[in-house]
């Protein structure tokens, strides 16, 4: 079992306590997903000025974006990860996009002081961004490090780079860095965060935390210390997020996360289609306010929507949920027959809803999932599976999984179940979907046809049941209990490895 060490010195808190008579019910907040200018196909060594020529090309998008966002009435923006300059680098190749951002406490507006801490130029832009739009602006770049060549964990090149979001006010200062704690497999480029950071914001429309990507996932912290320590009001989130179908759609993934921890949540990605990186929104412990996937055109979209700035206090905030209470204290449906697929590597213990209707009990290791349903139609050339996943993750990042799910599989072949599949014909009048989850992290997911979400159209339960009595809008690809056992986790790579 990971004992994570919650290092309390590495958070800041930032920004004045307004008075009351200051502080807002509803903001509007915007999301931009960025069809980002890439450095090519391969990683190759260019000079500074080259690297602030693409970067800037990128900016002027992300400019106008953030322009029409304030015109608006948008109190802060949140723009992609890899947003300036994309991912395509080696750590020698990725070195002249890099600046050092230093610690926010210096009190700095890089617009007024664009020297002062050197050569910063995107800096200074980014913060006369913000300044003349009077908007909070959220950016993802990069941030150098010079290290002490006697420090054991110093890289031989002498440095440390960092995936880091910044943030300005709307007087363009410079109020938040954050260095990115869970690297995805590919980030070989960067170097991992020595601790945790839990980066939150003081503002006017509540408290705001920050992290990016894979930190949504792949362990602990700083996800659930943001909102459970830190009792943040809006998670800010840049990110370059892989879809990863049926399962792991990145608006998916997001509504039920902010559903599930009961916050709400920026989430700005990339869009690269050809690539399955596309999909953004705001979303609340409701659902979902507006998205964007778009696998079809490589375009940017600006997304704006108002939302609670204190969900806590909001009358319609969810009631917390005991995950496991009613799938433990009812008894096993009768055995189907069960066979195993996989999803994202993962091997599922499946049972096909081979009726109209039916009742249903998949069972792995530890973790019993149960399914009441009822489908509109019965279709022969449609197969759907219900089954459980209770194990350890082990591809491009490693964490502990309980999973319970209902899908459409890919074709009438039940080998397929859990292979990516993006459209339906069958309607489901109904569904109750519960599990024994050993953890209380659990994160509800309805996907419809063509990668869409439902809002109103079900309901959580507090006693842990997924359920839907009126049916859905629109065929359905999914309905999921997405459960992260945070304790069962190995150790996080950096204190695996000692080294960065």
């Amino acid at each position: 079992m990971a004992i994570f060490q919650l290092h309390i010195c590495a958070a800041f808190l930032m920004g004045m306590i307004l008075p009351s008579s200051a502080l807002e019910d509803t903001f509007i907040a915007a999301v931009y997903e960025h069809a980002v200018i890439l450095t090519g196909d391969t990683p190759r060594n260019v000079s500074r000025a080259e690297a602030l020529e693409l970067m800037n090309r990128n900016l002027d998008i992300l400019e106008g974006a953030i322009k029409t966002a304030a015109q608006q009435g948008a109190h802060i923006i949140v723009t992609p990860e890899d947003a300036l300059y994309g991912w395509v680098f080696t750590r020698e190749t990725l070195y002249p996009y890099l600046e050092n951002i230093p610690d926010p406490q210096v009190d700095w507006t890089p617009c007024n002081e664009p020297k002062r801490f050197g050569s910063n130029p995107i800096q200074g832009r980014l913060s006369c961004i913000a300044k003349e739009n009077s908007i909070y602006v959220v950016a993802n770049m990069g941030d150098k490090k010079p290290c002490n060549r006697s420090d054991p964990q110093c890289p031989s090149d002498g440095r440390y780079q960092y995936n880091t979001d910044v943030v300005y006010d709307t007087e363009g200062k410079f109020v938040a860095r954050y260095h990115k704690y869970n690297l995805f497999a590919s980030e070989v480029y960067f170097n991992y965060a020595k601790d945790p950071q839990f980066v939150t914001l003081n503002t006017s429309f509540g408290k705001l935390g920050l992290m990016t990507c894979a930190d949504v996932l792949n362990y602990r912290e700083p996800a659930i210390s943001l909102v459970e320590k830190y009792k943040v009001d809006t998670i800010l989130f840049p990110t370059a997020w892989q879809n990863g179908l049926p399962l792991l759609s990145a608006v998916e993934f997001y509504s039920a996360w902010a559903m599930g921890m009961r916050v709400n949540f920026l989430a700005a990605n990339i869009n690269k289609p050809s690539l399955d990186i596309t999909g953004s929104g705001i979303f609340t412990p409701e659902g979902a306010k507006v998205y964007r996937f778009d696998m079809k055109t490589q375009t940017g979209k600006l997304l704006v929507a108002e939302i609670n700035a204190r969900p806590r206090l909001s009358p319609t905030y969810p009631p917390a949920v005991d995950w496991s209470l009613y799938a433990s204290n009812i008894k096993h449906f009768p055995a189907s027959p069960v066979f195993t697929a996989s999803f994202y590597f993962d091997n599922f213990t499946f049972t096909e809803l081979s009726q109209e209707a039916g009742n249903h009990t998949v069972c792995q290791k530890g973790l019993c999932c149960h399914l009441s349903y009822k489908m509109a139609e019965k279709r022969e050339d449609e197969v759907y599976a219900f089954g459980a996943f209770d194990g350890l993750h082990v591809i491009e990042g490693e964490y502990y999984l309980q999973i319970c799910t209902l899908l459409k599989c890919k074709s009438t072949d039940l080998k397929s179940c859990g292979e990516p599949v993006e459209t339906a014909h069958t309607r489901f009048d109904s569904f109750t979907l519960s599990g024994t989850f050993n953890t209380s992290y659990v994160f509800p997911e309805v996907l419809l046809t063509e990668t869409q979400l439902t809002t109103g159209e079900f309901q959580v339960l507090s006693d842990g049941q997924l359920v839907t009595h009126n049916g859905t809008s629109k065929p359905v690809l999914t309905v999921t209990l997405w459960g992260r056992w945070y304790e069962k986790d190995p150790p996080h790579p950096y204190i695996l490895s000692g080294v960065p």
